[in-house]
């Protein structure tokens, strides 16, 4: 472990945040180089553009780094105010980071896509892995690209990428960051300054989800996994629950019976009705042991207390 060393890219994002620190719990702080576009020196995260690449390759090269988790990436619903600039953020980046780790000879690269994949003319319940992928937004369609790219780097190059669709990621460590799913982090902070939530989404609109702590998980144990249990090289499913606005809502209601919800769906209800409601994660259940461990109650719990605590501190 000591001679392992990471770089994560998109560091000061709501995973990059939690992975960032998770990480340096393990292999050391001294290991592992966070950094974003935007340096925070608070939280030990350096100022790297992914899309200068002198800059990437310098900081590969100088640090000997052996292990990139590429997280930066334009979202959903803010790609889709300017397209261009989201394809050219994400395939910009990633061409970057692959063939930097390709002449640096990296060993490991990370690459998340998401349930954007997906599109039209798929089982909405338990899509599985493998599918056509026919998806709506420019975000959806760049992770695509990137899925296949990732796969052409391995075969060719032999470049070991490794990469899981995130769902809905739900995390009470930061501000959600321009996602379909944001509704499920942005209603508990409504929740939590007793605050009327306008739902962007209509209350019936089920989608996959997972919890920050499983979503980390799930990230560094297919890092950590030999490589010859990773036999899918575009990106594996992963689940954690599925749910409604009206469903979270409800369980919001079991520890907060005031709180109010009204629906007013906006151009991200388009995009929602086009991904799956639930998720087949059954290759990575059996190819590297994935499993979730939280449901909506348990998650549910969580981020009511912690969210509550952003605004207790900003009030004392």
């Amino acid at each position: 472990m000591s001679d392992t060393k990471i770089l994560i890219i998109g560091a000061g994002g709501q995973i990059g945040t939690v992975l960032s620190e998770k990480l340096c719990e393990i292999y050391g702080k001294a290991n592992v180089f966070a950094t974003d576009l935007k340096p925070n020196l608070e939280k030990n995260i350096l100022a790297l553009d992914v899309l200068d690449k002198d800059a990437l390759s310098q900081i590969i090269k100088d640090n000997k780094i052996n292990e990139i988790y590429h997280l930066a990436a334009i979202l959903s619903a803010t790609g889709e105010k300017n397209p261009k600039w989201a394809w050219d953020v994400n395939m910009g980046g990633l061409f970057n980071v692959f063939e930097s780790a390709v002449e640096f000879k990296v060993n490991k690269v990370f690459y998340p896509s998401t349930i954007a994949v997906f599109g039209e003319e798929i089982p909405l319940q338990n899509t599985p892995n493998h599918i056509p992928l026919i998806p709506a937004t420019v975000y959806g369609i760049s992770k695509v690209a990137g899925e296949l790219w990732a796969s052409y780097f391995y075969n060719k190059f032999g470049l070991d990428v490794r990469s899981i669709r995130y769902p809905g990621v739900i995390g009470y460590q930061t501000l959600a960051g321009g996602g379909t799913t944001d509704y499920a982090v942005d209603i508990f902070h409504s929740n939590a300054k007793n605050e009327l939530y306008q739902c962007f989404l209509s209350e019936d609109t089920t989608l996959p989800m997972i919890f920050i702590d499983d979503c980390i998980r799930a990230t560094i144990e297919i890092m950590q996994a030999p490589i010859d249990q990773i036999k899918v090289r575009t990106s594996y499913n992963i689940a954690g629950v599925s749910f409604s606005p009206k469903e979270i809502y409800e369980a919001i209601l079991k520890f907060n019976p005031n709180f109010k919800i009204e629906y007013k769906p906006d151009f991200r209800q388009a995009i929602a009705i086009s991904w799956p409601q639930s998720i087949d994660d059954s290759l990575a259940k059996n190819d590297w042991g994935w499993k979730p461990n939280f449901d909506l109650d348990e998650m549910t719990k969580i981020m009511i207390q912690e969210v509550a605590k952003w605004y207790h501190t900003s009030n004392n």
